[in-house]
């Protein structure tokens, strides 16, 4: 058994030593490596392009693996492929590589302007769970009123067509950008028409602010208006409060009543007229009608008058002193009437609560 393990010994020696001796440079095994280098070497020249070969990484393997079995001496004269150009970039890059490292910057940050955080995400993608109608201007408006954080709509829009698998199907408009500032003395007045459950029409009339956005109020009448329900509905909207100078209304047929007239000269009322066929001349009421319309009006049912002004209520509440306007830099009419350009109640995002507006309709974080 003795005997046994020494001849394996032996043998274990002599294979390494033989090993060791063909890999030694020098004699036959060099002189076929060299033949077989420089045969690679033609097979890639002929491969060769207008500047340099295309070597493949078989060829790299293989000039690597058999320039170790070739003297320094006799490695000079065979490298005909290595060019002085090649040399010269790979010791341009090298001094590159060197004082990148010295002099660049060790912290691993990504190029570019910082993505928003996971919280501003996530508060993006509630507003927009929580109100399917808002639009991306409309959600960042939202988050500046609240939070005081400016994030532009297209981050908005970014963020939601990432995520858009994490919402609910559906969506609402996108919101227009209006401009202009109107005389704080100048209110502007329209009407627009609205069915009850019973089908029965409800003529509702709305005043605003054109300097503030601000809704004054709402007034409503049941059936056909004539003079008297014209004048009823404004005196309504208009008692207790401030009158101004001027009043903007359209052209409608209905503003030409002799009552409506008589009732403006008695209160020292100008009356101002719209471009006739330009909806466009009348921009605020008419943009107020249309945010009535698509955020209250068509998502809810109701079954009377005090039901139907109930509800416009809330509504003016929540437009007055929660939503946020583009052309009033986001904040909301009551902070414009106020001249207040600063935003009160500053929320954050780590700390924040959602409140509800016209019975659950709308919900808008606000400080907790």
């Amino acid at each position: 058994m003795i005997s046994t393990m020494r001849e394996l010994f032996e043998f274990m020696v002599h294979l390494l030593i033989t090993l060791f001796t063909l890999l030694k440079p020098g004699g036959v095994k060099a002189i076929a490596s060299e033949n077989l280098i420089l045969r690679q070497q033609l097979i890639a020249a002929q491969r060769t392009r207008k500047r340099a070969p295309n070597l493949k990484y078989s060829d790299r393997f293989i000039f690597g693996l058999f320039t170790g079995l070739i003297n320094f001496k006799r490695l000079q004269r065979i490298a005909i492929i290595v060019k002085p150009a090649t040399l010269l970039k790979l010791h341009k890059a090298l001094v590159n590589r060197k004082y990148h490292q010295l002099y660049s910057n060790k912290s691993k940050k990504k190029p570019g302007r910082k993505p928003p955080s996971k919280a501003l995400i996530d508060l993006v993608l509630e507003m927009k769970k929580r109100n399917p109608n808002y639009g991306y201007r409309r959600i960042s408006m939202q988050i500046f009123q609240s939070f005081g954080i400016t994030i532009s709509c297209f981050s908005v829009g970014r963020i939601l067509r990432k995520n858009k698998h994490l919402l609910p199907s559906g969506g609402g408009p996108s919101w227009l950008t209006f401009i202009g500032y109107m005389k704080d003395s100048l209110w502007s007045v329209d009407l627009f028409r609205c069915e009850s459950m019973h089908l029965r029409s409800h003529w509702v009339m709305v005043i605003i602010d054109q300097y503030s956005r601000r809704v004054i109020g709402f007034s409503f009448h049941a059936g056909d208006c004539d003079g008297i329900a014209y004048c009823r509905m404004f005196n309504e909207i208009i008692s207790g409060k401030l009158l101004p100078k001027y009043l903007s209304s359209d052209n409608d047929p209905l503003f030409l009543f002799h009552r409506w007239k008589a009732n403006l000269r008695i209160l020292e009322i100008e009356e101002l007229k719209s471009v006739p066929y330009c909806p466009m001349s009348h921009p605020y009421i008419e943009r107020v009608i249309g945010s009535c319309r698509r955020e209250l009006v068509d998502h809810i049912l109701f079954w009377n008058e005090n039901d139907l002004l109930n509800k416009l209520n809330h509504f003016k509440k929540y437009y007055n002193e929660t939503r946020g306007h583009c052309s009033l830099e986001g904040n909301t009419p009551e902070q414009k009437a106020l001249s207040e350009n600063k935003i009160v109640n500053i929320a954050k995002l780590d700390d924040y609560r959602w409140e509800k507006h016209c019975h659950g309709l709308f919900q808008t974080p606000v400080a907790a």
